[in-house]
């Protein structure tokens, strides 16, 4: 397995390696001139970074002390090497932390400048326009989410042993997804005029053929993080989501000049094309072949239709409690109640999202080195819990001040919920990993019945506390539910967390 790749220092001015003297050529009564202290040497313009250093003639090439190279740092000295420790700090050289750090970078770039997107949406086309286009991505990402059949994290269990069967492995779940989500696309159009009459656009044939490709596109998006992961490449998860989030604006402004109904569809279309395109060639042309060839053993799955089935039945009931609390809200408080509750929401996630980030590089790395399982868990819970700790405690503080940038009546109304959803994160995080453990450890009986168990209690109390508490009753289901699964995992964490292996998918 390729390990990631970091920086070495470039060498301190004055440390040079040492170089053979070159040979004398020089009459002897030249050389006390040369070297007579009272003769200073002409002024002379400092060589660039990097160039050969002046030195007499004669004197042989590879003799030549060189300058420090800036490297991607900058330039040596005290702010270079502060810069370097705060690189460090963030990026540890650890694989297992700096893996972790870079998808939740992922997540949070994704976010903002999704952010930036519709802003500039609800600048450049009609509130209708922007109102029907959203819904309609917002069905995309669901219908992808579903016919994704949750192989993303299938590749991430499953890569790091695939050795050479790795491309083979990427292909086949590639196939499989987009041909699912495709179809499960093309039924949800049959269906529009019945459950969705307000996306009647969607059924001309140029938009109804980007609505499929959209939602076939978006879940092999969603399985090329995993296999970057799984690969150990990060840093290019970050870096696809970057270039669909600019290409996508950049295309966002070319509908809007056009005067495009269906302009902020199309550019979703084709952001995810060019992100596709980049991402897989240097997935499937660099990071496999270097994964391929520096794995020491290559196993196909056993069992991998099992462990799919039970892993998609697992992730459907935790996005079932992430997709239906928002529509009990809008049933039951009315649409004032839904945005603000949505924004908040929203922010609250991103701390959900930080500790599944972790965990999936916590996967990688307990698949690679399944001996240090208990090692590798016990520093992610301790790293993640330091880092959200300081998160949830600065989101308690200001939940008033970021929610007043959407406007006063966000913060009025979801500032309580926005802290309950912020405090529940922390006993998150041990639910998060014990199902990851279990997923490496490929015991998925009991990381699908947490998910059952999350489900039931988060939808009952949302049902039961929304009448009487309003919005922060959904919080509070939160909050309780994470508490009640958290507890009893860290009383019998023996029971779980162990280097052993089962196989109960």
């Amino acid at each position: 397995m390729t390990a990631p790749r970091t920086a070495r220092p470039a060498p301190a001015a004055g440390h040079a390696p040492p170089a053979a003297a070159p040979p004398v050529v020089a009459p002897p009564v030249v050389a006390p001139a040369a070297a007579s202290p009272a003769v200073a040497p002409p002024a002379v313009a400092s060589p660039a970074v990097g160039a050969p250093v002046a030195a007499p003639v004669g004197t042989p090439p590879e003799t030549v002390p060189r300058r420090p190279s800036l490297g991607p740092l900058g330039p040596l000295g005290p702010l270079g090497a502060m810069v370097r420790a705060g690189v460090a700090a963030v990026f540890p050289r650890d694989p297992l932390l700096r893996n972790g750090h870079l998808l939740a970078i992922s997540s949070l770039v994704s976010a903002g400048l999704g952010s930036v997107f519709w802003v500039l949406a609800t600048h450049w086309y009609d509130d209708e326009v922007v109102g029907v286009s959203y819904s309609a991505l917002s069905m995309t990402l669901l219908l992808a989410s579903i016919g994704q059949l949750n192989l993303s994290d299938f590749l991430v269990r499953f890569v790091p042993s695939a050795g050479h069967h790795t491309r083979r492995l990427i292909l086949v779940c590639y196939t499989v997804s987009a041909v699912v989500s495709a179809v499960v696309a093309m039924g949800f159009l049959l269906l529009v005029p019945v459950v969705a009459p307000g996306l009647g656009f969607l059924l001309t044939p140029v938009t109804a053929a980007c609505f499929v490709a959209a939602t076939a596109g978006y879940a092999v998006f969603v399985m090329q993080d995993g296999a970057l992961t799984a690969v150990r490449r990060p840093g290019w998860v970050v870096g696809e989501n970057v270039i669909f989030a600019c290409v996508k604006i950049g295309l966002l402004g070319m509908g809007a000049a056009l005067a495009l109904f269906s302009g902020i569809l199309l550019s979703w279309v084709g952001a995810l094309a060019v992100a596709l395109v980049v991402a897989n060639f240097v997935l499937l042309r660099r990071a496999v072949p270097a994964h391929a060839r520096e794995a020491t053993e290559a196993r196909r799955p056993a069992r991998a239709l099992r462990y799919a089935a039970a892993d998609y039945a697992g992730s459907l009931f935790r996005m079932a409690a992430y997709t239906v609390v928002p529509l009990m809200v809008l049933n039951n408080l009315g649409a004032d109640q839904s945005a603000y509750f949505s924004l908040a929401w929203i922010v609250g996630y991103v701390l959900y999202l930080v500790a599944r980030n972790l965990g999936s590089s916590l996967v990688v790395e307990a698949v690679s080195n399944p001996e240090r399982l208990v090692e590798h868990t016990v520093r992610m819970l301790r790293h993640t819990g330091l880092l959200l700790g300081t998160a949830v405690a600065l989101v308690v503080l200001l939940a008033p001040r970021i929610l007043s940038f959407f406007g006063p009546e966000y913060a009025e109304h979801g500032t309580t919920l926005l802290r309950l959803l912020a405090l529940s994160a922390l006993p998150n995080i041990v639910v998060s990993l014990a199902i990851d453990v279990w997923r490496a450890r490929r015991r998925l009986r009991w990381a699908v019945g947490v998910q059952i168990v999350m489900c039931v209690l988060v939808l009952g109390l949302t049902k039961l506390l929304l009448p009487t508490l309003g919005i922060a009753g959904a919080g509070v289901a939160w909050l309780v539910t994470m508490c009640l699964l958290a507890a009893p995992l860290l009383v019998w964490r023996a029971r779980w967390l162990t280097n052993g292996s089962g196989r109960s998918s």
